[in-house]
């Protein structure tokens, strides 16, 4: 298999359609086509399952993604690494939850290789921070508990652990359930789980605040006003000295994936890019 075959994947996994993708390679259809069967051989494996509105990734296909994806990213890095003549400037408008503790880190990463590109950080829920990257009016996004949209690329970086919080200790369900609860506005994923957890141990009509910001959520659960649902490591220095207690809720409603997003038809800038590839690196590494 040659790199181009790894292209050829890529477009037809982004585009879900052998034709789109022919188009944006500026390959006939017919050849698309050939390098994807010819790649199947060599697999000996299917990787699309065809049908009257395009392809679908099989599960082998998914698998096969992730090694193209590596491949890729570790290709463009190469030549960004040689080609010194070459820099990226521009800005990017970036969505963010408020919780990603991590962000400073990837944000200094790139900013290590790509100095005079501007960033703009827009902090919303991950739902409006998803339909605002499909309408384009956002280059890409850091969100949590994404869910796969057919327009939108995703890469993973990590996962948390979300926690109850409460300026007391509370050992008793009862208590819990019937408590105040301080939540992020509709579409916060961590409110999400909240509310799902609690209908799940059939609590009728909680009592809820929303507040703008976690750090105006964490001080009024230490004030005693709720408590709330927040990813642990946000409050991990608060949980050891005594301030904040927390209790743990079941994995289906307590584990969360943070995840990078961006418009699978969005024509990419060179910093774009490059962000790209520094958000692919982090992923791989942690």
């Amino acid at each position: 298999m040659e790199i181009k075959d790894f292209k050829i994947f890529q477009s037809v996994s982004q585009h879900q359609s052998i034709s789109k993708a022919a188009k944006s390679l500026n390959y006939v259809q017919s050849h698309v086509t050939f390098r994807i069967k010819q790649l199947e051989q060599e697999l000996n494996t299917q990787l699309f399952l065809r049908h009257n509105k395009g392809t679908t990734l099989t599960k082998d296909g998914e698998k096969f993604q992730i090694y193209v994806e590596k491949i890729l990213a570790t290709l463009n890095e190469i030549e960004h690494d040689f080609d010194k003549q070459e820099t990226s400037s521009g800005k990017i408008d970036i969505g963010i939850v408020e919780t990603i503790t991590k962000l400073p880190m990837l944000l200094s990463m790139f900013r290590k290789n790509s100095p005079h590109v501007s960033l703009s950080l827009h902090t919303d829920v991950t739902a409006n921070i998803s339909k605002k990257i499909v309408n384009q009016n956002l280059d890409c996004g850091f969100v949590t508990g994404f869910k796969h949209h057919h327009h939108i690329n995703e890469v993973e970086l990590f996962k948390e652990k979300l926690v109850l919080i409460s300026g007391t200790e509370m050992t008793q369900l009862e208590d819990i359930t019937s408590a105040v609860f301080l939540v992020f506005k509709n579409g916060c994923n961590y409110r999400r789980n909240l509310e799902a957890w609690l209908k799940s141990e059939n609590t009728k009509k909680p009592t809820l605040i929303e507040f703008g910001t976690m750090e105006t959520i964490i001080g009024s659960v230490k004030s005693g006003i709720g408590i709330s649902l927040v990813p642990k490591s946000s409050v991990q220095n608060d949980l050891e000295n005594g301030s904040l207690y927390s209790y743990e809720l079941p994995d289906k409603y307590s584990n969360i994936s943070t995840d990078f997003i961006w418009n699978r038809n969005y024509h990419l800038s060179l910093a774009m890019t490059h962000f790209i590839q520094t958000i692919k690196s982090f992923a791989y590494q942690y």
